[in-house]
């Protein structure tokens, strides 16, 4: 048994409703792999009890998976924003975030993050960014002000598939994740911790 599937086996099982999302979208979608799945998304839902956020903004819906597990620890008055850029994705994301327990608390956006990011007018606990890596250090600029002092800031696919490892990669995606990385390294302003699930995750606080 190789690691992925001990902590896989080892960790609680999906909800009925995300193995539905997960196995809907590695049917149907040709860009599945970019949902989180089952272990990323339990750690996502751990996060959030732990914080117990009352604010959340999401950067990347895809098809709702890694939106659903951020809710779970969502305070009684909570609420999640989450944006997708494509709206056949969007769509897809609405039908499950309507039959979840946090339907009236999920708000989704469809468009260009960094023109939606500035109408939200929050004070945010916890973001996730997964959306397109190129714009991984504009987004990150542009929610850091909102975000509370000791709020939290997570970034997926810091490793973007190894590629962000080497000395010079290459490709824009790779190129972008590692010079978000360096960016993200050398700021003293928060504290940071490389997550290794999967294919990695910042964890940022600020200061």
């Amino acid at each position: 048994m190789d690691i992925a599937s001990f902590a896989s086996l080892y960790s609680s099982a999906e909800s009925p409703l995300l193995a539905e999302i997960s196995e809907h979208t590695r049917l149907n979608h040709p860009e599945q792999h970019m949902l989180s799945g089952h272990v990323q998304g339990k750690w996502l839902e751990m996060i959030s009890h732990m914080i117990r956020p009352r604010r959340v903004l999401e950067i990347g819906t895809f098809t709702g998976y890694s939106a659903l597990c951020l809710a779970a620890g969502l305070v009684d008055d909570g609420e999640l924003h989450t944006i997708e850029l494509r709206e056949a994705d969007a769509a897809t994301a609405r039908g499950y975030f309507n039959r979840s327990e946090f339907h009236d608390r999920i708000i989704l956006h469809t468009g260009n993050a960094l023109q939606i990011i500035p109408t939200l007018k929050e004070t945010w606990d916890l973001v996730f960014i997964d959306a397109d890596k190129t714009g991984y250090k504009a987004y990150f600029d542009l929610v850091l002000p909102h975000v509370r002092p000791n709020g939290f800031i997570l970034a997926d696919n810091i490793f973007f598939h190894g590629h962000a490892l080497e000395e010079q990669p290459k490709g824009k995606n790779a190129k972008a994740i590692k010079a978000f990385n360096e960016k993200i390294r050398e700021r003293t302003d928060i504290e940071k911790l490389v997550i290794t699930i999967r294919d990695g995750l910042y964890l940022i606080r600020k200061k």
